[in-house]
């Protein structure tokens, strides 16, 4: 029932692992799909490796997805800076509204701790509030999640998943990017609903035709 889907990444990765494998999905039944990623966290990069190299790992993981090179969207927001930024922020997302028309939106959940993932939470639900807004899990920055919403996955979506966030070779030393972790917790997921892997999602807002 969906067509035009966006998924909004306060870094570049963070969509990857909150809906990669929804994302996949997405694309395999042939929806447009677009990823708008706010940071490449250049002052997070480790300090051997180019500042732009997140540009470049994201561009070549949703590549891995599906998602068209002209459905990337990049902006330059200074990573841990998003607050001091919301208004700007929230005039981006209403122009990708305008232009981009999503019938699906894609952030993280309101109770995420990080402030850069807070704001775009807090202002994409300002912005889309006329679409579906469905928020992603993100567990090392999640106190709590509900898991209002399951998306069944095949193993082909998680693969998908698995090899997307294997392109951002930057990140490789976080404890949660790797393939067990990522594989447990879609099978966690899938579990919870008798199949072999899930993704979960928190509804925030959800239009039915």
């Amino acid at each position: 029932m969906f067509e035009r889907v966006l998924v909004l990444a306060p870094h570049t990765d963070d969509g990857e692992f909150g809906c990669g494998g929804t994302i996949a999905k997405l694309v395999e039944l042939k929806k447009t799909v677009y990823y708008a990623a706010f940071s490449s966290a250049e002052k997070s990069v480790p300090e051997n490796l180019p500042r732009n190299i997140l540009r470049t790992e994201v561009e070549e993981a949703t590549k891995v997805l599906g998602i068209e090179k002209e459905n990337l969207i990049l902006y330059n927001y200074e990573v841990r800076e998003f607050p001091a930024h919301r208004q700007s922020i929230l005039e981006d997302l209403i122009v990708l509204k305008r232009v981009l028309k999503p019938d699906l939106v894609f952030l993280p959940s309101l109770r995420d701790l990080h402030q850069d993932h807070k704001t775009i939470a807090e202002e994409g639900i300002r912005a889309f509030k006329n679409s579906t807004v469905l928020s992603y899990e993100i567990p090392w920055n999640n106190l709590v999640f509900s898991t209002h919403c399951f998306i069944r996955l095949s193993e082909e979506n998680v693969t998908k998943k698995v090899e997307a966030l294997k392109c951002y070779r930057s990140q490789a030393n976080r404890y949660y990017a790797n393939e067990p972790f990522i594989r447990s917790l879609a099978k966690t997921r899938g579990t919870q609903i008798g199949t072999e892997y899930a993704e979960s999602f928190e509804v925030i807002r959800l239009f039915l035709e």
